[in-house]
């Protein structure tokens, strides 16, 4: 007959399929207690004897034990028991749990299924399945950049712009077709051969006729958005041995050739102006130009021409594009400034400026930014100093924080006011949309393209950078809580900020859960939205400096809200009359800078931050990326 085994089916635990040891004291005792080595042991004297003294030998060791930790603790709290004897009876203490220590539960092994299950489920995520939310996010808009030009081509194919709700194209700057060349590189940057082919044979088929035939157009816009559009169209074919994101549509020549017509006959503007500052107004035709009704330019305007101008010399080999454009800035560091500040207007007339209006809104904004970025892009050239214009822009953001930034009431939101009387005038608090260019512009001029990260480890920072920066982080908030205060989640053209000298009540954007709405105020006039690309811009370079998650969530917030609110079936995307109303009337205009700037910013937001980096490529104020020249 076989013996009984030492322990019973009872004993054995099954956790996680893994066995569960039994205690030392649990397998004596059971071993004692088993009926044949009871009866074995019972029948032998000597068995009696060792049996009996095993017993005693663990009853002494617990008693010893537990006397002892008494011992000591009684004699700590009288404040008698010496250090060594604390530690002799611990390691005794130590030594026997050690004995009758069980063997430590093992954690639940789960499935890859159930591994997924439980991510989920604490709301926590690899890395890899971030990064594949955002490609799907980026998806996203490249679809809205597919429907916006859907509608366009359907409705209003060769005109500057979309109505999109009356489906019909209207001619707002110049009848050359702004939103065929404006939208290209964005369209080579999403990958979308369909539209490059679609607006690169148009480009090659009739905007060189557009050109020769059309009359007056406007100097700045033209530049921005045609040229622009053109030059990087150009870069971006593969043209200047760059990138060849286009792989259908003309060779790059053909881009360039109608760039050097264009500009041909945009030099006019400054040909026929008695001093340095172009005139505002080319007639294309017959290449004359004219200044403005009033006589006057936007400072803005003639000082936001030379990353073209300066770009199409270095590719075309012909320095009188960047010679008349870089005469302007060098005449303008001559002029008179209020702490690195200047008047919105300009006289091509006299050279000087006229009036005291200071603002970074309309008329003012791409002065400040032109600064850095003409900076940048020839920083490494052989072509002269330009160190000068580096230092008229530190000049100028001293002068902004001295003179325009101020908080709001009563959560102190960062905004930059106005001076519409002058420096020595009251500041008003309204900020245009365009403004919010400015946080961009300090994250770009501070770390110069780099990672804050990588611009800190080497050194590159002075405190002036960091305090830049730093701005730049609070005005960017600022641009978005314009946003986020309306009832839907798109900011107006204009905003005043709530101040201990200003308020004006009923005034609010409509989202009373927003925990701002008391600090901004939108004045029915100013509650239209154009679909503005200026925040989206700040959040992009923003995020690529400080590597931020926050900024990236903002814009699809706002992107969302686009979706929502100005998406028109049929095609295309609708500006706004009114952001503080449920739903919000149209406006029926799709600006071309939509497609050109506001979802291009956006795609790049939400990509890989190695296409287009900051450090080798420098946005026009159209959002046009130019490759940064070195020596």
């Amino acid at each position: 007959m076989s013996k009984s085994l030492p322990y019973s089916m009872k004993d054995v635990h099954y956790d996680n399929a893994k066995f569960r040891h039994r205690s030392l004291f649990k397998v004596i005792t059971q071993t004692l207690l088993t009926s044949n080595m009871r009866r074995e042991c019972v029948s032998c004297s000597t068995g009696k004897f060792l049996g009996l003294l095993m017993i005693f030998g663990l009853a002494c060791l617990m008693l010893t034990h537990t006397n002892k930790a008494h011992s000591v603790s009684d004699g700590l709290a009288k404040g008698i028991a010496t250090n060594e004897e604390h530690k002799e009876v611990t390691d005794i203490g130590i030594r026997f749990k050690k004995l009758f220590r069980r063997a430590p539960r093992l954690p639940p092994r789960l499935s890859p299924d159930e591994k997924i299950i439980h991510h989920n489920f604490t709301g926590k995520l690899n890395e890899p399945n971030v990064e594949e939310q955002w490609k799907a996010r980026q998806q996203n808009v490249k679809d809205a950049f597919t429907h916006a030009w859907s509608g366009y081509k359907k409705f209003a194919m060769g005109y500057d712009e979309l109505m999109p709700v009356s489906r019909l194209g209207v001619d707002g700057l110049g009848g050359l077709g702004a939103t065929v060349v404006d939208a290209l590189d964005t369209a080579m940057i999403m990958g979308l051969d369909d539209v490059v082919s679609e607006a690169s044979s148009w480009i090659e088929s009739h905007l060189l006729d557009r050109i020769r035939q059309k009359g007056q157009v406007n100097l700045f816009e033209t530049t921005i958005r045609v040229l622009g559009g053109l030059l990087s169209a150009y870069h971006l074919s593969g043209g200047d041995q760059g990138m060849t994101l286009a792989q259908k549509g003309p060779k790059p020549t053909i881009y360039l050739d109608i760039a050097k017509n264009l500009a041909d006959r945009l030099l006019s503007a400054f040909t026929s102006s008695p001093t340095t500052i172009p005139f505002s107004d080319v007639v294309l035709r017959d290449s004359s130009a004219h200044s403005a009704p009033d006589g006057l330019s936007s400072t803005s305007e003639v000082s936001t021409l030379q990353l073209e101008f300066n770009y199409l010399s270095a590719i075309s080999g012909d320095p009188k594009y960047s010679t008349e454009g870089m005469k302007v800035l060098a005449h303008l560091k001559t002029l008179p400034k209020t702490e690195g500040l200047v008047p919105i207007y300009i006289s091509p007339h006299s050279g000087e400026f006229s009036g005291e209006n200071i603002r970074l809104g309309s008329r003012g904004d791409s002065y400040y930014e032109y600064l850095i970025k003409v900076w940048l892009q020839l920083r490494d050239t052989q072509d002269g100093n330009f160190t000068y214009l580096h230092d008229m822009y530190e000049e100028a953001m001293r002068g902004v924080k001295h003179m325009l930034v101020q908080k709001s009431t009563p959560s102190e939101l960062v905004f930059v006011g106005e001076l519409p009387v002058g420096p020595k005038g009251y500041l008003s608090p309204k900020m245009d949309h365009l403004v919010c260019f400015l946080p961009g512009t300090l994250a770009l001029g501070a770390t110069k393209g780099l990672t804050k990260e990588k611009a800190m480890k080497d050194n590159l920072l002075t405190f002036e950078d960091l305090d830049n920066l730093k701005l730049a982080e609070d005005l960017t908030k600022t641009c978005f809580e314009m946003y986020s205060v309306t009832s839907t989640g798109l900011a107006p053209e204009i905003a005043y900020f709530h101040t201990k000298d200003y308020f004006e009540s009923g005034l609010d954007g409509g989202n009373k859960s927003s925990e701002y709405v008391n600090d901004i105020i939108i004045k029915h006039a100013d509650r239209h939205n154009l679909l503005r690309p200026e925040t989206v811009e700040s959040l992009f370079v923003l995020y690529r400096i400080t590597q931020d998650p926050k900024y990236r969530e903002w814009g699809w917030q706002i992107f969302e809200s686009f979706e929502k609110y100005t998406k028109v079936e049929s095609g295309g995307y609708s500006s706004l009359d009114d952001v503080t109303t449920v739903p919000p009337p149209k406006r029926d205009k799709m600006e071309t800078f939509f497609l050109g700037e506001t979802l291009k910013y956006l795609y790049l937001l939400f990509g890989d931050s190695s296409v287009m980096p900051l450090d080798k490529f420098v946005f026009n104020t159209e959002a046009h990326p130019l490759p940064i020249k070195s020596s």
